[in-house]
C-alpha cells in the first residue's frame, strides 16, 4: 500500500531543499577559493622542483636543513645578482621605451604608410589610424599615476607572495607530513601507482623546467646581443621578455617576438626584416636541435594538448593559469598514464591501427 503521508513527503522535501543548497554552497565556495586552490597547486610544482637539487644533496650524506639551505641561499643569491646587474638596465630601458612609445608609434606609420606610396587613399588611411594609435599611448607621468592607484593591490600580492615563498619552504623542508596525506587519499593496493605516478610527474616538471631555463637564458643572450648590435631600443627588455616568454608552449614566440619586430620596423623595414630573420632562424635552432636534447623526451606530450590546457587555464584563470598549464598537463598525463592505461596490456597492433587512421587505410 502506497504510504501518501504528508509528513514523510515534507520531511524528503526539505532534505532535497537542504541538499540542493549544500551543494550550491559548496560549488559556490569552489569557485571562491579556485585561484587558492591553483595558488597550492603551484606551491606543489615548486616543490618538487626545488626538491630534486635537495634530494641529490642528501643523497650525498648531508643533512636535510643544511641542503635546504644550501638551495635555497643559492636561489637568493642568483636573483640578488641577477637584480644588481641586469634589471636596472632593464628598468632603465623600459622607462625609455615607454616614453618613446608616441614616436615609435608616428615612426611606425610613416614606414608603413610609405610602402603605400602609388595608392594615396591607403596611405592617408594608415597615417590617420596611426595618429589615433599615438593618443591611446600613456606617457610616463601617466603611467606613473596609474600604478600608484593600485599600492593596496600590490601590498595585498606582497603579503600573498610571502605566504606562498613560506608555503614552499615548509614543504621542501619538512615534506613526510604532505606525502604521507598525499597517500593517504589512495587505498593501500593503489599507493604503489601513485607513487610511481608522482615521481614521473617530478621527472617532467624538472625536465620542463631545466629546459626552459638553458633555453631561455641562451635565446634572452642572443637576443639581447643581436638587437644591442643593430641599435634596436629596448634589447635588454625583449632579452628578458624571451626568458620568460619560454614558460608558455608554443605561443612564447610570438609574444617575445611581435614586440621587437615592431620597434625595429619604426628603424627602418631593412632592420625588421633581419631581426625577423634572426628570431626564426634562433627559434627553429632552439626548437629543433637544443632544447629537444635538454629535454631528453621527459615531457613527451603533444602540442594539442598543451595547446588546449593552455586556453582553458587562461580563460580560467588569466596569466598564472597560463603559467600553469604546462605542469598541469604533465599532472594529469602521468596519473592517467598509471592509472587508466596500465588497466590494459600492450597493443601489439597499435602501430597498424594508427596508420589506418592517418594514412585512410580501408580494412580488407
Amino acid at each position: 500500500m502506497q504510504n501518501n503521508n504528508p509528513g514523510n513527503f515534507y520531511n524528503a522535501l526539505v532534505k532535497a531543499i537542504g541538499y540542493a543548497a549544500g551543494v550550491v554552497i559548496l560549488l559556490w565556495l569552489l569557485y571562491k577559493i579556485s585561484w587558492v586552490v591553483l595558488l597550492l597547486l603551484f606551491v606543489v610544482v615548486l616543490a618538487l622542483i626545488i626538491n630534486a637539487p635537495v634530494a641529490a644533496l642528501e643523497r650525498k650524506k648531508m643533512r636535510r636543513f643544511w641542503a635546504c639551505l644550501i638551495v635555497f641561499g643559492s636561489i637568493i643569491l642568483i636573483m640578488t645578482l641577477l637584480a644588481w646587474l641586469i634589471f636596472p638596465k632593464i628598468n632603465e630601458q623600459f622607462r625609455a621605451l615607454i616614453n618613446n612609445l608616441p614616436s615609435y608609434a608616428d615612426q611606425l606609420t610613416r614606414n608603413v604608410a610609405a610602402w603605400f606610396t602609388d595608392y594615396p587613399d591607403v596611405s592617408k588611411q594608415i597615417r590617420e589610424e596611426g595618429s589615433n594609435l599615438s593618443k591611446w599611448i600613456p606617457s610616463v607621468p601617466t603611467t606613473l599615476i596609474r600604478i600608484g592607484n593600485f599600492s593596496l593591490s600590490i601590498l595585498s600580492t606582497v603579503l600573498i607572495i610571502i605566504v606562498f615563498m613560506s608555503m614552499v619552504v615548509y614543504a621542501v623542508t619538512n615534506p613526510r607530513p604532505l606525502v604521507e596525506l598525499y597517500f593517504s587519499f589512495f587505498s593501500p593496493h593503489q599507493r604503489e601507482k601513485a607513487k610511481i605516478a608522482l615521481l614521473n610527474t617530478s621527472t617532467m616538471l624538472i625536465g620542463w623546467i631545466r629546459s626552459n631555463i638553458i633555453g631561455g637564458t641562451i635565446e634572452a643572450v642572443c637576443i639581447t646581443i643581436f638587437l644591442s648590435a643593430l641599435n634596436v631600443p629596448g634589447a635588454w627588455v625583449w632579452g628578458a621578455l624571451t626568458f620568460f616568454a619560454q614558460f608558455i608552449p608554443r605561443i612564447g614566440f610570438y609574444i617575445m617576438a611581435i614586440p621587437p619586430i615592431l620597434v625595429s620596423l619604426s628603424m627602418s623595414g631593412a632592420t625588421a626584416l633581419w631581426v625577423t630573420i634572426f628570431l626564426l632562424g634562433l627559434d627553429e635552432i632552439m626548437g629543433d636541435f637544443v632544447l629537444p636534447k635538454v629535454r631528453s623526451s621527459t615531457m613527451n606530450i603533444h602540442p594539442v594538448s598543451l595547446l588546449f590546457s593552455l586556453l582553458a587555464m587562461g580563460t580560467a584563470f588569466g596569466l598564472i593559469g597560463i603559467l600553469m598549464a604546462t605542469p598541469l598537463t604533465a599532472i594529469i598525463k602521468a596519473y592517467y598514464e598509471e592509472f587508466y592505461l596500465t588497466q590494459f596490456e600492450d597493443d601489439r597492433h597499435m602501430k597498424e591501427r594508427i596508420d589506418s587512421i592517418v594514412y585512410r587505410n580501408k580494412p580488407i
